[in-house]
């Protein structure tokens, strides 16, 4: 056997083996124990937004001063952001302080929810097309 035959096929397999996998990229989203409502929506939906690509997301809640006395608030919050996630993601490491000052939380993809989501948007939307016209078609009847 040729060496450089039997090179050459052994990088093409290590290229072809490097194309199949994922790289798995975690993304961090940092709030405040008092954040705003708006806010706290938009950080969110970014969350869910890189959930949906396929991240891994760290959530960071950072106090500051006498919020350190409070770790309660940020847990608040954290229960509140798995909660608005989690037809797209599940808590993969469950809030812990992790110093003085910040206190984190991951959520990694839930495919299962995800298809589901999916699943249940699609026949919420064949739902609505085929119901759509009915109500069109009915409307002139009367």
């Amino acid at each position: 056997m040729d060496y450089g035959k039997y090179k050459y096929e052994a990088a093409q397999k290590a290229k072809e083996s490097r194309r199949k996998s994922t790289n798995v990229v975690i993304k961090e989203m940092k709030y405040r124990p008092k954040i705003g409502g708006g806010d706290f929506g938009t950080k969110t939906r970014k969350v869910e937004q890189f959930l949906d690509e396929g991240h891994k997301v760290k959530i960071t809640i950072m106090f500051r001063g006498r919020e350190v006395a409070h770790p309660e608030l940020g847990r608040k919050i954290l229960d509140q952001v798995a909660e608005a996630v989690e037809h797209t993601g599940k808590v993969e490491v469950y809030p812990k302080l992790d110093g003085p000052r910040n206190m984190i939380m991951v959520l990694a993809p839930d495919k299962k929810a995800q298809a589901e989501a999916k699943k249940k948007a699609q026949t919420e939307a064949a739902e609505a097309e085929s119901g759509a016209p009915a109500e069109d078609a009915a409307a002139p009847e009367a």
